[in-house]
């Protein structure tokens, strides 16, 4: 949940800093929040790996669920890891005003390589329930490298002028337009 909270907060930051003309305080912001995203998902994976032979414990007393339950957990600590900082990421894409830009990457994303994947890996190499989380992770992961790259490549200066030309040219409730 931290990570959906990161991302409410750098959505807000990147527009209201874009919007009042400071492009370096929004791409710093934009630095900071995802250090923080990865710094969460290390610590949060770090303890999922640590306690992933206790865990299976509150579900089952029998040796192979909690087994499951261990290597599973592993799985979901790289998931965790990299969604974090996508959804980070997906929050800067609202910032900025890129919602259709977003949605074309999650969708292109999930649909195009996590589900097809995920089929491929669970059912025809028959890796199982494994299988279907590893194909939402590639998915995820392409995700989070398109949104990486279109951010990394991101004009700031020019965005804080969009941003501007935003405010500037919609019409106002007072108004009447």
């Amino acid at each position: 949940m931290i990570p959906f909270g990161l991302s409410s907060a750098i959505s807000t930051r990147v527009s209201n800093e874009l919007g009042a003309g400071r492009p370096r305080a929004a791409r710093l912001a934009v630095r900071v929040v995802v250090l923080l995203s990865v710094a969460e998902g290390l610590g949060v994976g770090l303890i999922l790996v640590c306690v992933r032979y206790v865990w299976g414990h509150a579900y089952s007393n029998v040796e192979e669920v909690v087994t499951y339950v261990a290597n599973m957990m592993l799985v979901i600590a790289v998931s965790n890891f990299f969604d974090g900082i996508q959804c980070v990421l997906s929050g800067v894409a609202r910032g900025c005003g890129w919602q259709k830009i977003g949605a074309c990457i999650n969708l292109g994303a999930y649909y195009i390589v996590g589900i097809p994947s995920a089929y491929l890996i669970a059912f025809v190499l028959r890796v199982g329930g494994t299988g279907l989380w590893l194909g939402i992770i590639c998915g995820l992961i392409v995700q989070l490298l398109l949104l990486a790259i279109i951010t990394l490549c991101t004009n700031w200066d020019s965005e804080a002028t969009k941003a501007k030309n935003r405010v500037f040219n919609s019409s106002s409730p007072a108004s009447g337009t």
